[in-house]
């Protein structure tokens, strides 16, 4: 035999697909050729495999090698095709019998002594083997766990090149989930900071249980040290839990960033994500040469924390409008167009102020109007128009700071907020929709009718607070979640009341 096809995989976006690596070997002059669009991590693959063939006492023929990658048409970038492209190489010059290998899709980075390093996508690629009727996949057993939620194929791990070999040639078996000692599916749970350890602000912490139920954006206004942060923190204790399906989109993202902890086979907690101000745009919505998620995306299905809105660049800001509105980020490059997803709940907190104290009873503020609305200004009307909850959080006194009694704990809340998600789910079972902030105009004509007295009172919000058809419809959205945590079938005018106190509360924002 003097060509042999296998079969691996590459990532666009979140989701896999196959690429055949085809290896010849004919007569001419020797030398190594690679064509399909090969980024430099992948040319460079030729020493590391020729390297670790030689290193371990297998024969290199003394051919013109030709390396295919197809589809030739998309660019392959990344280190798993390492493994593949060195058996590819064993298989044509007839050291290996192909067969066997040709059931599954196999990846792995080789260093120069042959053992399997592991690499970045595993859940999709095996999703993807799945999909095509492939009898598994073998990987770096570094990697076994990641593959371990897709079930129907087999997962076969390996430490280096010579026992894939010994496996082609029926001479040993991988290692397999099953034999594994890894703790599937059941990652430990990090300590999460409780509400019930915050005293007073009870405006607030309803502002983020309303949130928490229907995945609602927030905005915490406030001077210094009133909790915003602490707030903030403690979101992810009170979220609904996840359902499969979004453990399964959330750990393909961290999987194609490598960012999965060890032995950790499913995301099953909903991500917290706390970018510096000082991130770039490319940081935060997605990009790079080669096309990466941005935070936006790594906190797909979980919460996005951005602290002193205000320092972050305004261009920065302003490309979150469209993942907001979209729940994706669209990447294009000349030779391809990404899209990852970005369904987030965010939360943003920032000083009215300069100095802070703008509308502090306690301090005196220290700047004039002037300054407050040039600092107020780096948030630009468009994007606070999409923020549902605009929430005011002011100091609290010593009386509150001693003495209150601690509330509701997080497990309280999320109780709630699980039961108000519950009933969106059934909700929402023939929208493809999860929660009460995606509802487009048609599900809200849909579902979210007044009550004749509601009527009279939203036409007064809107003529008074003079709201864009945006900010009209977000209401009714948060009006619906209030409902849904009492249980309500139509909005009632309390419900209505409070959502219009939400987005008129604060007097520490422009108008």
């Amino acid at each position: 035999m003097k060509h042999a096809t296998l079969f691996s995989s590459g990532l666009l976006g979140i989701d896999a697909y196959l690429i055949h690596v085809e290896v010849d070997l004919s007569k001419g002059l020797p030398g190594w050729s690679t064509v399909g669009l090969a980024e430099s991590a992948v040319k460079e693959s030729k020493d590391r495999v020729l390297s670790a063939l030689y290193n371990n006492g297998y024969e290199v023929p003394v051919r013109k090698i030709t390396l295919n990658l197809a589809p030739a048409d998309i660019k392959k970038s990344g280190t798993a095709l390492d493994l593949p492209i060195a058996l590819g190489l064993l298989a044509a010059s007839e050291q290996v019998p192909v067969e066997k290998l040709q059931n599954y899709i196999i990846l792995g980075e080789l260093s120069l002594t042959g053992e399997l390093r592991s690499v970045r996508g595993v859940l999709a690629s095996a999703l993807l083997a799945k999909e095509r009727g492939l009898k598994g996949i073998i990987i770096p057993e570094s990697n076994l766990m990641e593959a371990e939620p897709v079930k129907g194929i087999e997962v076969l791990g390996a430490k280096d090149l010579p026992q894939v070999v010994e496996f082609a040639l029926s001479q040993t078996e991988l290692l397999s989930i099953k034999e594994s000692t890894g703790n599937p599916t059941k990652n430990s749970k990090n300590h999460c900071p409780d509400f019930s350890e915050i005293k007073g602000q009870e405006f607030a912490k309803r502002a983020l249980t309303i949130a928490a139920a229907g995945f609602h954006h927030v905005l915490l206004v406030g001077p210094p040290g009133t909790g915003k942060s602490m707030l903030a923190s403690r979101m992810a204790s009170i979220l609904p839990e996840m359902s499969f399906s979004e453990k399964l989109t959330t750990t393909k993202i961290y999987s194609m960033m490598g960012m999965l902890k060890k032995n950790e086979s499913l995301v099953t907690t909903r991500p917290f994500r706390t970018p510096h101000h000082s991130v770039s745009d490319a940081g935060l919505i997605g990009g790079g040469n080669i096309p990466r998620p941005g935070e936006v995306s790594l906190a797909h299905n979980g919460v996005l924390f951005l602290d002193e809105l205000t320092e972050f660049r305004r261009h920065v800001l302003e490309s979150l409008r469209q993942p907001i509105e979209t729940h994706s980020v669209t990447i294009a490059r000349a030779m391809q167009s990404l899209t990852y997803p970005a369904r987030f709940l965010l939360i943003a907190a920032m000083n009215p102020c300069p100095c802070g104290h703008y509308g502090n009873p306690r301090e005196e503020c220290a700047c004039s109007e002037a300054r407050v609305k040039h600092y107020q200004s780096k948030i630009s009307g468009p994007l606070l128009d999409r923020i549902d909850l605009q929430v005011e959080v002011m100091p609290i006194s010593y009386a509150e700071l001693q003495h209150a009694s601690d509330g509701q704990d997080s497990r309280q809340i999320r109780e709630l907020s699980q039961l108000a998600w519950e009933r969106q789910t059934k909700r929402f079972r023939e929208c493809q929709l999860v929660a009460n902030s995606q509802m487009g105009p048609k599900e809200i004509q849909q579902f979210c009718a007044l009550e004749n007295q509601a009527e009279a009172l939203l036409e007064q919000a809107v003529k008074k607070l003079k709201l864009s058809a945006r900010a009209f419809h977000r209401l009714l959205k948060v009006a619906r979640t209030i409902s849904d945590l009492d249980k309500g079938e139509k909005i009632e005018t309390s419900h209505l009341t409070e959502a219009i106190a939400y987005r008129s509360q604060t007097h520490l924002l422009r108008k």
